[in-house]
């Protein structure tokens, strides 16, 4: 199966959740990557804001907050077709919503990708071994190319977006480990 079949399928089958049942997936996969060793011990939490039909991250940005991390999420450049990780202190404000309903920091200092402890990644479908179907932009996959990055990349998703096997090609930067409702999958 191509790229563009696979990404109407995934969103098929997401599409089928329920508002209430899509609520309590996210919770579970947020309660399991929070008690990650990873993340308890992490400074610096990379974290997408979720756009609808993704796992909601409000959880794990909140919970980040209490235990004194730093949080940063992607400032997407759709000029330069390109991220940058951007420091928020709030889900209230310095937020815009942009193209395709992603919500971008329009506020906040850039954080340096060197610093970042763990990215936790949104996507369409993963596969057991980290593969990565994003949106078809390369934002992550370009940003995941950096030589500077040194934090572990964790793929969040509701299990219906697990698959046998993503198509990936030479740019395409699989995660280390893919957290779903069901449980954690180290991929390396």
């Amino acid at each position: 199966m191509d790229k563009q079949q696979l990404r109407k399928e995934v969103k098929d089958r997401i599409g089928r959740l329920t508002d209430t049942v899509r609520a309590a997936k996210s919770k579970k996969a947020c309660k399991y990557l929070i008690e990650t060793p990873q993340f308890q011990k992490a400074s610096v939490v990379m974290v997408y804001l979720s756009m609808p039909y993704e796992v909601d991250t409000t959880s794990i940005i909140l919970q980040a907050w209490q235990q004194e991390k730093v949080v940063a999420v992607p400032k997407v450049s759709w000029q330069q077709r390109h991220m940058i990780p951007v420091q928020i202190n709030s889900l209230e404000s310095g937020l815009s919503t942009e193209e395709y309903g992603l919500r971008n920091p329009t506020t906040g200092l850039p954080v340096p990708i060197e610093e970042i402890d763990i990215i936790v990644t949104p996507g369409l479908a993963f596969d057991k071994h980290g593969g990565r179907l994003g949106r078809g932009g390369s934002y992550y996959d370009r940003f995941f190319a950096s030589e500077l990055l040194r934090a572990q990349k964790y793929g969040l998703l509701f299990d219906e977006q697990v698959v046998e096997s993503v198509p990936m090609t030479e740019h395409d930067k699989p995660v280390d480990v893919i957290v779903t409702d069901q449980g954690i999958t180290n991929c390396k």
